[in-house]
Protein backbone atom coordinates (compact mmCIF):
# COMPACT_ATOMS: atom_id res chain seq x y z
CA UNK A 1 0.00 0.00 0.00
CA UNK A 2 1.22 3.47 -0.80
CA UNK A 3 1.76 6.14 1.79
CA UNK A 4 -1.00 8.74 1.93
CA UNK A 5 0.36 12.25 2.50
CA UNK A 6 -1.83 14.76 4.33
CA UNK A 7 -1.38 18.51 4.12
CA UNK A 8 -3.11 21.37 5.89
CA UNK A 9 -5.19 21.82 2.74
CA UNK A 10 -6.70 18.37 3.33
CA UNK A 11 -8.54 19.69 6.40
CA UNK A 12 -9.62 23.11 5.22
CA UNK A 13 -13.26 22.26 4.57
CA UNK A 14 -15.64 23.35 7.34
CA UNK A 15 -18.55 20.99 7.97
CA UNK A 16 -21.43 23.44 8.45
CA UNK A 17 -23.70 20.70 9.83
CA UNK A 18 -21.24 19.22 12.34
CA UNK A 19 -23.42 20.55 15.19
CA UNK A 20 -25.99 17.83 14.40
CA UNK A 21 -23.73 15.23 15.95
CA UNK A 22 -22.72 17.28 18.95
CA UNK A 23 -25.84 17.11 21.11
CA UNK A 24 -27.93 20.06 22.21
CA UNK A 25 -31.68 20.51 22.29
CA UNK A 26 -33.87 20.25 19.23
CA UNK A 27 -34.51 23.99 19.43
CA UNK A 28 -30.77 24.74 19.45
CA UNK A 29 -30.23 22.48 16.45
CA UNK A 30 -33.15 24.05 14.59
CA UNK A 31 -31.72 27.53 15.12
CA UNK A 32 -28.29 26.34 13.99
CA UNK A 33 -29.83 24.70 10.92
CA UNK A 34 -31.57 27.98 10.07
CA UNK A 35 -28.22 29.77 10.16
CA UNK A 36 -26.85 27.27 7.64
CA UNK A 37 -29.92 27.66 5.43
CA UNK A 38 -29.49 31.44 5.46
CA UNK A 39 -25.97 31.01 4.10
CA UNK A 40 -27.67 29.83 0.88
CA UNK A 41 -31.00 31.63 1.16
CA UNK A 42 -30.74 34.74 3.36
CA UNK A 43 -34.40 35.55 2.68
CA UNK A 44 -35.63 32.64 4.87
CA UNK A 45 -36.84 34.54 7.94
CA UNK A 46 -38.41 31.75 9.96
CA UNK A 47 -38.41 27.98 10.33
CA UNK A 48 -41.04 26.65 12.72
CA UNK A 49 -42.43 23.31 13.87
CA UNK A 50 -45.97 22.68 15.09
CA UNK A 51 -46.92 19.34 16.63
CA UNK A 52 -50.26 17.58 16.45
CA UNK A 53 -51.69 15.85 19.51
CA UNK A 54 -52.75 12.55 17.95
CA UNK A 55 -55.42 11.98 20.59
CA UNK A 56 -57.18 15.34 20.30
CA UNK A 57 -56.02 16.52 16.83
CA UNK A 58 -54.96 19.81 18.38
CA UNK A 59 -52.04 21.63 16.71
CA UNK A 60 -49.53 23.22 19.10
CA UNK A 61 -46.64 25.52 18.33
CA UNK A 62 -43.41 23.84 19.41
CA UNK A 63 -40.14 25.49 18.34
CA UNK A 64 -39.11 28.20 15.90
CA UNK A 65 -35.93 29.95 14.77
CA UNK A 66 -37.26 33.45 14.17
CA UNK A 67 -35.71 35.14 17.19
CA UNK A 68 -37.83 38.03 18.46
CA UNK A 69 -40.42 37.50 15.72
CA UNK A 70 -43.00 35.34 17.50
CA UNK A 71 -46.25 35.48 15.54
CA UNK A 72 -47.51 32.17 16.93
CA UNK A 73 -45.84 31.83 20.33
CA UNK A 74 -47.92 29.85 22.89
CA UNK A 75 -50.61 29.07 20.34
CA UNK A 76 -52.74 26.00 19.79
CA UNK A 77 -55.82 25.25 17.72
CA UNK A 78 -57.85 22.22 16.63
CA UNK A 79 -56.70 21.00 13.23
CA UNK A 80 -60.33 21.21 12.12
CA UNK A 81 -60.07 25.00 12.54
CA UNK A 82 -57.24 25.16 10.01
CA UNK A 83 -58.75 24.05 6.67
CA UNK A 84 -55.64 24.95 4.68
CA UNK A 85 -53.47 22.71 6.86
CA UNK A 86 -56.10 19.96 6.75
CA UNK A 87 -55.88 20.04 2.96
CA UNK A 88 -52.08 19.69 3.12
CA UNK A 89 -52.49 16.65 5.37
CA UNK A 90 -55.23 15.18 3.17
CA UNK A 91 -52.99 15.41 0.11
CA UNK A 92 -49.88 14.37 2.03
CA UNK A 93 -47.93 16.94 0.04
CA UNK A 94 -46.21 20.26 0.82
CA UNK A 95 -47.78 23.60 -0.12
CA UNK A 96 -46.09 26.67 -1.62
CA UNK A 97 -47.56 30.17 -1.38
CA UNK A 98 -45.28 32.66 -3.11
CA UNK A 99 -47.61 35.63 -2.99
CA UNK A 100 -49.56 35.71 0.24
CA UNK A 101 -52.73 37.83 0.08
CA UNK A 102 -53.61 40.25 2.93
CA UNK A 103 -54.42 38.01 5.88
CA UNK A 104 -55.01 40.47 8.71
CA UNK A 105 -58.80 40.03 8.49
CA UNK A 106 -58.85 36.27 8.14
CA UNK A 107 -61.42 34.35 10.17
CA UNK A 108 -58.65 32.11 11.52
CA UNK A 109 -56.46 33.46 14.31
CA UNK A 110 -53.26 31.72 13.23
CA UNK A 111 -53.67 33.11 9.70
CA UNK A 112 -54.23 36.62 11.05
CA UNK A 113 -51.10 36.41 13.18
CA UNK A 114 -48.99 35.33 10.21
CA UNK A 115 -50.49 38.17 8.15
CA UNK A 116 -49.81 40.73 10.86
CA UNK A 117 -46.18 39.62 10.97
CA UNK A 118 -45.85 40.56 7.30
CA UNK A 119 -44.62 37.32 5.72
CA UNK A 120 -45.03 37.42 1.94
CA UNK A 121 -44.31 33.78 1.10
CA UNK A 122 -44.45 30.41 2.82
CA UNK A 123 -43.57 26.76 2.30
CA UNK A 124 -45.36 24.20 4.49
CA UNK A 125 -44.53 20.50 4.78
CA UNK A 126 -46.45 17.80 6.67
CA UNK A 127 -44.18 15.66 8.88
CA UNK A 128 -44.50 11.89 9.09
CA UNK A 129 -42.80 9.16 11.07
CA UNK A 130 -43.32 5.70 9.56
CA UNK A 131 -46.32 7.14 7.70
CA UNK A 132 -47.81 8.52 10.94
CA UNK A 133 -48.51 12.25 10.79
CA UNK A 134 -47.17 14.22 13.77
CA UNK A 135 -46.99 17.89 12.73
CA UNK A 136 -46.11 20.59 10.23
CA UNK A 137 -42.88 22.33 9.27
CA UNK A 138 -42.99 25.94 8.08
CA UNK A 139 -40.52 28.07 6.11
CA UNK A 140 -41.46 31.77 5.91
CA UNK A 141 -40.02 34.70 3.98
CA UNK A 142 -40.71 38.43 3.87
CA UNK A 143 -39.91 38.32 0.15
CA UNK A 144 -42.69 37.46 -2.30
CA UNK A 145 -41.80 34.84 -4.90
CA UNK A 146 -38.96 33.51 -2.75
CA UNK A 147 -39.73 29.81 -3.10
CA UNK A 148 -38.62 28.96 -6.61
CA UNK A 149 -38.24 25.36 -7.72
CA UNK A 150 -34.45 25.53 -7.28
CA UNK A 151 -34.88 26.84 -3.73
CA UNK A 152 -37.49 24.19 -2.89
CA UNK A 153 -35.25 21.33 -3.99
CA UNK A 154 -32.68 22.39 -1.40
CA UNK A 155 -35.23 23.19 1.30
CA UNK A 156 -36.76 19.73 0.91
CA UNK A 157 -33.47 18.23 2.04
CA UNK A 158 -33.29 20.48 5.09
CA UNK A 159 -37.00 19.99 5.74
CA UNK A 160 -36.76 16.22 5.92
CA UNK A 161 -33.65 16.50 8.07
CA UNK A 162 -35.51 18.77 10.53
CA UNK A 163 -38.52 16.43 10.52
CA UNK A 164 -36.20 13.54 11.32
CA UNK A 165 -34.65 15.46 14.22
CA UNK A 166 -38.13 16.23 15.57
CA UNK A 167 -39.19 12.62 15.19
CA UNK A 168 -36.12 11.38 17.08
CA UNK A 169 -36.78 13.88 19.89
CA UNK A 170 -40.40 12.77 20.25
CA UNK A 171 -39.52 9.08 19.92
CA UNK A 172 -37.18 9.38 22.91
CA UNK A 173 -40.04 10.60 25.11
CA UNK A 174 -42.40 7.95 23.71
CA UNK A 175 -39.80 5.31 24.51
CA UNK A 176 -39.71 6.40 28.13
CA UNK A 177 -43.48 6.36 28.43
CA UNK A 178 -43.74 2.96 26.77
CA UNK A 179 -41.05 1.52 29.03
CA UNK A 180 -42.88 2.73 32.13
CA UNK A 181 -46.24 1.32 31.03
CA UNK A 182 -44.65 -2.00 30.05
CA UNK A 183 -42.77 -2.30 33.34
CA UNK A 184 -46.00 -1.67 35.22
CA UNK A 185 -47.75 -4.53 33.45
CA UNK A 186 -44.83 -6.95 33.75
CA UNK A 187 -44.34 -6.41 37.48
CA UNK A 188 -48.08 -6.16 38.21
CA UNK A 189 -47.43 -3.03 40.27
CA UNK A 190 -50.57 -1.32 39.08
CA UNK A 191 -51.08 2.22 40.28
CA UNK A 192 -54.78 3.15 40.09
CA UNK A 193 -53.64 6.54 38.78
CA UNK A 194 -52.88 5.38 35.23
CA UNK A 195 -54.49 5.51 31.81
CA UNK A 196 -56.95 8.39 31.64
CA UNK A 197 -55.37 10.05 34.67
CA UNK A 198 -52.07 10.47 32.85
CA UNK A 199 -53.82 11.74 29.72
CA UNK A 200 -55.80 14.29 31.71
CA UNK A 201 -53.15 15.53 34.13
CA UNK A 202 -50.56 15.95 31.35
CA UNK A 203 -53.01 18.13 29.44
CA UNK A 204 -53.93 20.05 32.59
CA UNK A 205 -50.20 20.65 33.02
CA UNK A 206 -49.94 21.92 29.46
CA UNK A 207 -52.93 24.21 30.05
CA UNK A 208 -51.38 25.70 33.22
CA UNK A 209 -47.98 26.18 31.57
CA UNK A 210 -49.56 28.00 28.62
CA UNK A 211 -51.52 30.25 30.98
CA UNK A 212 -48.29 31.18 32.81
CA UNK A 213 -46.24 31.67 29.64
CA UNK A 214 -46.25 35.47 29.57
CA UNK A 215 -45.72 35.85 33.30
CA UNK A 216 -42.76 33.48 33.42
CA UNK A 217 -41.50 33.96 29.83
CA UNK A 218 -42.06 30.31 28.95
CA UNK A 219 -41.46 29.31 25.35
CA UNK A 220 -43.30 26.57 23.47
CA UNK A 221 -40.35 24.21 23.81
CA UNK A 222 -40.61 24.33 27.61
CA UNK A 223 -44.41 24.06 27.60
CA UNK A 224 -44.43 21.03 25.31
CA UNK A 225 -41.84 19.23 27.42
CA UNK A 226 -43.91 19.81 30.55
CA UNK A 227 -46.76 18.11 28.68
CA UNK A 228 -44.58 15.24 27.47
CA UNK A 229 -42.86 14.63 30.81
CA UNK A 230 -45.84 15.07 33.14
CA UNK A 231 -47.00 11.43 32.75
CA UNK A 232 -43.66 10.28 34.15
CA UNK A 233 -44.08 12.15 37.45
CA UNK A 234 -44.90 9.02 39.46
CA UNK A 235 -42.69 6.53 37.63
CA UNK A 236 -41.17 5.49 40.97
CA UNK A 237 -44.49 4.04 42.13
CA UNK A 238 -43.73 0.99 40.00
CA UNK A 239 -41.36 -0.06 42.79
CA UNK A 240 -43.84 0.46 45.65
CA UNK A 241 -45.41 -2.81 46.95
CA UNK A 242 -49.04 -3.36 46.03
CA UNK A 243 -50.19 -3.63 49.66
CA UNK A 244 -49.09 -0.02 50.12
CA UNK A 245 -49.75 1.41 46.67
CA UNK A 246 -53.27 -0.01 46.45
CA UNK A 247 -54.27 0.24 50.10
CA UNK A 248 -57.84 1.47 50.41
CA UNK A 249 -57.40 3.15 53.78
CA UNK A 250 -54.97 5.70 55.19
CA UNK A 251 -51.29 4.77 55.27
CA UNK A 252 -49.54 4.43 58.63
CA UNK A 253 -46.25 6.20 59.27
CA UNK A 254 -44.14 3.27 58.07
CA UNK A 255 -46.19 2.83 54.92
CA UNK A 256 -46.07 6.54 54.21
CA UNK A 257 -42.30 6.44 54.58
CA UNK A 258 -42.14 3.69 51.98
CA UNK A 259 -44.52 5.57 49.69
CA UNK A 260 -42.35 8.70 49.83
CA UNK A 261 -39.39 6.75 48.47
CA UNK A 262 -41.07 6.69 45.06
CA UNK A 263 -39.56 10.09 44.19
CA UNK A 264 -36.02 8.85 44.79
CA UNK A 265 -36.75 5.57 43.02
CA UNK A 266 -38.29 7.54 40.18
CA UNK A 267 -35.13 9.51 39.44
CA UNK A 268 -33.06 6.32 39.61
CA UNK A 269 -35.40 4.68 37.11
CA UNK A 270 -35.29 7.70 34.82
CA UNK A 271 -31.49 7.70 34.82
CA UNK A 272 -31.45 3.95 34.14
CA UNK A 273 -33.94 4.24 31.31
CA UNK A 274 -32.07 7.13 29.70
CA UNK A 275 -28.85 5.14 29.85
CA UNK A 276 -30.24 1.72 28.87
CA UNK A 277 -32.19 3.09 25.91
CA UNK A 278 -29.20 5.25 24.88
CA UNK A 279 -31.24 8.45 25.04
CA UNK A 280 -29.33 10.12 27.87
CA UNK A 281 -28.52 12.99 25.49
CA UNK A 282 -32.22 13.83 25.20
CA UNK A 283 -32.92 17.49 25.80
CA UNK A 284 -34.56 18.86 28.97
CA UNK A 285 -33.76 15.83 31.12
CA UNK A 286 -33.23 18.28 33.99
CA UNK A 287 -36.88 19.28 33.64
CA UNK A 288 -37.91 15.62 33.70
CA UNK A 289 -35.93 14.94 36.86
CA UNK A 290 -37.36 18.04 38.55
CA UNK A 291 -40.90 16.83 37.89
CA UNK A 292 -40.17 13.35 39.23
CA UNK A 293 -38.37 14.56 42.37
CA UNK A 294 -40.21 17.70 43.43
CA UNK A 295 -43.90 17.30 42.51
CA UNK A 296 -44.67 16.46 46.17
CA UNK A 297 -42.98 19.55 47.57
CA UNK A 298 -45.29 22.12 49.21
CA UNK A 299 -44.85 25.86 48.79
CA UNK A 300 -44.95 26.30 52.60
CA UNK A 301 -42.02 23.90 53.04
CA UNK A 302 -43.96 20.94 54.48
CA UNK A 303 -43.56 18.71 51.43
CA UNK A 304 -40.97 16.11 50.51
CA UNK A 305 -38.28 15.04 49.79
CA UNK A 306 -36.34 18.25 50.58
CA UNK A 307 -38.89 20.59 52.16
CA UNK A 308 -38.33 23.24 49.49
CA UNK A 309 -40.23 26.51 49.85
CA UNK A 310 -42.05 28.67 47.28
CA UNK A 311 -40.10 29.47 44.14
CA UNK A 312 -37.25 27.22 45.23
CA UNK A 313 -39.49 24.47 43.92
CA UNK A 314 -38.97 24.27 40.14
CA UNK A 315 -41.92 25.73 38.25
CA UNK A 316 -42.48 22.55 36.26
CA UNK A 317 -42.93 20.60 39.50
CA UNK A 318 -45.38 23.19 40.85
CA UNK A 319 -47.37 22.98 37.62
CA UNK A 320 -47.56 19.19 37.65
CA UNK A 321 -48.47 19.13 41.35
CA UNK A 322 -51.61 21.20 40.76
CA UNK A 323 -52.63 19.16 37.71
CA UNK A 324 -52.04 15.91 39.59
CA UNK A 325 -53.98 16.90 42.72
CA UNK A 326 -56.92 18.28 40.76
CA UNK A 327 -57.32 15.14 38.67
CA UNK A 328 -56.89 12.90 41.73
CA UNK A 329 -59.72 14.76 43.46
CA UNK A 330 -62.05 14.59 40.45
CA UNK A 331 -61.35 10.89 39.75
CA UNK A 332 -62.90 7.83 41.38
CA UNK A 333 -60.50 5.77 43.43
CA UNK A 334 -60.89 2.53 45.44
CA UNK A 335 -61.02 4.61 48.61
CA UNK A 336 -63.18 7.56 47.39
CA UNK A 337 -65.79 8.76 44.94
CA UNK A 338 -64.98 11.40 42.35
CA UNK A 339 -65.42 14.99 43.51
CA UNK A 340 -67.23 17.57 41.44
CA UNK A 341 -65.09 20.19 39.72
CA UNK A 342 -66.67 22.81 41.97
CA UNK A 343 -65.65 20.98 45.15
CA UNK A 344 -62.20 20.20 43.75
CA UNK A 345 -61.51 23.83 42.88
CA UNK A 346 -62.66 24.89 46.35
CA UNK A 347 -60.18 22.42 47.83
CA UNK A 348 -57.41 23.70 45.56
CA UNK A 349 -58.08 27.28 46.62
CA UNK A 350 -57.78 26.23 50.28
CA UNK A 351 -54.43 24.59 49.48
CA UNK A 352 -53.34 27.58 47.39
CA UNK A 353 -50.35 29.33 48.92
CA UNK A 354 -49.92 26.53 51.45
CA UNK A 355 -49.36 23.25 49.65
CA UNK A 356 -49.95 24.35 46.06
CA UNK A 357 -48.63 27.26 44.02
CA UNK A 358 -51.27 30.02 43.85
CA UNK A 359 -50.43 31.09 40.31
CA UNK A 360 -50.81 27.53 39.06
CA UNK A 361 -54.13 27.06 40.87
CA UNK A 362 -55.47 30.34 39.51
CA UNK A 363 -54.34 29.43 36.00
CA UNK A 364 -56.24 26.14 36.05
CA UNK A 365 -59.34 27.77 37.57
CA UNK A 366 -59.32 30.49 34.90
CA UNK A 367 -59.56 27.83 32.18
CA UNK A 368 -62.41 25.74 33.58
CA UNK A 369 -64.04 25.29 30.17
CA UNK A 370 -60.87 23.77 28.73
CA UNK A 371 -60.63 21.54 31.80
CA UNK A 372 -64.11 20.18 31.07
CA UNK A 373 -63.24 19.53 27.43
CA UNK A 374 -60.21 17.47 28.53
CA UNK A 375 -62.31 15.55 31.07
CA UNK A 376 -64.94 14.68 28.46
CA UNK A 377 -62.30 13.57 25.96
CA UNK A 378 -60.47 11.35 28.47
CA UNK A 379 -63.24 9.96 30.62
CA UNK A 380 -62.63 8.05 33.83
CA UNK A 381 -63.93 4.82 32.29
CA UNK A 382 -60.80 4.69 30.17
CA UNK A 383 -58.81 4.09 33.35
CA UNK A 384 -60.31 0.70 33.93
Amino acid sequence: MGIVMYTDNSFQHHDTLAFLGQGGSFKERLIATHEVVKMHFPFIARIAVALCDTETRVLKTYVHSSGDDKPLENYQSPLDNAPALKEILKRGQPRVINYMPPLERSAHEHTRRIGQQGYAASYTLPMFNNSDFFGFLFFNSYEAGAFTEDVLQVLDVYGHMIALMASIELSSVNTLNAAVRTAGHITHHRDPETGGHLDRMSRFSHLIARALADQHELDDDYIEHVFMFAPLHDIGKIAIPDHILLKAGALNDHEMGVMKTHVEKGVQMIDDLLKNFAIDNMSHTDLLRNIAVYHHEAVNGTGYPEGKVGEDIPLEARIVAVADVFDALTSKRPYKEAWSNKDAFEALHKLSGEQLDKQCVDALFAHREEVEVIQKRFKEEQDH
